[in-house]
């Protein structure tokens, strides 16, 4: 039960425990003391009623007749409500009237009578008038006492029940008011867990409340960017992908048709050379070679395109052999450049995937300072590095830049196809690009994370 109740009930219920668990220790130690008090009570009036008695009646002697007079001392003390006094004679048979309290009393129940177990006591008082003795007799009434203590008890109960009361209804609208974004909170987290990232909490409660409200609504709009940029990055594959291919499909169109054309015309002179009744060797020769040349050219263009589908020798030699064929093709091809390249022994395994990008990353960057850049040195260096995943976790890193010393960016400059590729696909993968540009030139810097080790 106590775990199906939400946490408003659970405080409302705590608190209303407390307050009858105070009350109640509060009404039992009354209760306790009630029989302490009696008997206090009852000997201190006795004791009073015994002095005062013996004060009165020291005069009767002098009286012109100290019978009445005693008499009339006795029918006086009868009013009194603690006790009774009567003279020895009359205290068998005559059962004195008690007087008639201001206001009512509730009696107590049998329990408490019970509990308390008053003793009733009685006090003689030994007086003489004209030599004769005679005596007065003192006895204790508890049970006013007693019913005063009880009223006291039922009065406490219920003004403390009363107050109780009113402080628990106070308390639970506090409560209620302080607890009142709890809800709002878990409706949120309930449209936000549907795919509604625009949802907002109004701030309230308490400070605390009122900062995870805060928390709430930017971890809201944190994943409403997120997914949006999800989106835009899906999009932005989808379409790099489409112009990928329809690039290929373009050179396969303008590259492959001219080659097959020609290699189809050799073949049929070669066909005609044949039929005919003489033979020419030189012809032949002509067609032989025009096709060889085609095919090699061929070879050469499918090489280029399977380049850019898969770089060749990357699985089969690693990405440092790779990298270095990179670096020397484009060495041979400008002379004129200088390219220094420095790879980290501590960057160790980086997996599959990080390899084909970092080697994607360096293939694209030389690509834009040869095209661009105009050029004299260019610096390439990878290293080990280490990302911040969470609080108390990171994950290895190859941190890949690419520096030249060429003419820069213009800064109206927008990446192409590219590098905005190749960002895309690093943020995929958890890392991040950046292109800087300056009068020294431009440095392309990307952090690309490591294959999770198994």
């Amino acid at each position: 039960m106590w775990r199906k109740l939400s946490l408003r009930g659970r405080i409302n219920l705590l608190l209303a425990l407390i307050l009858m668990l105070g009350l109640g220790i509060n009404i039992a130690r009354l209760v306790l003391e009630a029989g302490p008090r009696v008997q206090a009570e009852d000997q201190s009036v006795i004791r009073l009623a015994r002095e005062f008695v013996e004060t009165i009646v020291a005069g009767l002697n002098v009286a012109p007749d100290p019978d009445a007079q005693l008499d009339q001392i006795v029918d006086d003390l009868s009013r009194l409500r603690h006790v009774s006094i009567t003279r020895e004679g009359d205290a068998a048979g005559k059962t004195r009237e008690r007087p008639e309290e201001e206001g009512d009393l509730r009696a107590p129940p049998a329990w408490f009578v019970a509990l308390v177990h008053p003793e009733q006591t009685s006090v003689r008082v030994p007086i003489s008038v004209h030599g004769k003795s005679q005596s007065l007799l003192i006895t204790s009434h508890p049970d006013d006492e007693m019913a005063e203590i009880w009223d006291g008890i039922v009065t406490q109960l219920e003004v403390g029940s009363a107050i109780a009361i009113a402080l628990l209804l106070v308390t639970m609208l506090v409560v209620g008011r302080a607890l009142a974004p709890l809800q709002a909170l878990s409706e949120a987290m309930t449209n936000i867990e549907a795919g509604f990232y625009d949802v907002r909490v109004e701030p309230g409660g308490s400070p605390e409340l009122a900062a995870i409200c805060a928390k709430l609504n930017h971890l809201a709009a944190t994943l409403g960017e997120a997914v949006e940029g999800k989106r835009l990055l899906a999009e932005r594959a989808v379409s790099l992908q489409d112009s990928e291919r329809k690039e290929i499909a373009r050179e396969l169109h303008d590259e492959f048709g001219p080659y097959l054309f020609a290699l189809r015309a050799h073949a049929s002179a070669l066909t005609r050379l044949s039929e005919a009744d003489k033979s020419d060797p030189a012809a032949f020769r002509k067609h032989g070679n025009a096709i060889l040349e085609q095919v090699n050219a061929l070879q050469q263009f499918t090489r280029r395109i399977l380049e850019r589908l898969r770089p060749v020798g990357l699985a089969e030699l690693g990405l440092r052999e790779a990298l270095g064929a990179l670096i020397r093709m484009w060495s041979e091809t400008h002379p004129d450049v200088e390219i220094e390249s420095s790879i980290s022994n501590a960057l160790g395994d980086t997996g599959e995937t990080a390899d084909l990008t970092i080697y994607r990353i360096v293939q694209e960057a030389l690509t834009n300072v040869f095209r661009h850049a105009e050029a004299t040195a260019v610096n390439i260096s990878i290293e080990a590095a280490e990302r911040q995943t969470g609080v108390h976790g990171s994950r290895g890193c190859a941190l890949v830049r690419v520096s030249d010393n060429g003419r820069g960016l213009r800064p109206d400059h927008k990446l192409g196809l590219g590098l905005t590729g190749m960002r895309e696909r690093i943020l995929a993968l958890g890392g991040t690009l950046n292109v800087n540009s300056g009068d020294d030139g431009v440095t392309v810097e990307a952090l690309v994370p490591k294959a999770a080790q198994p």
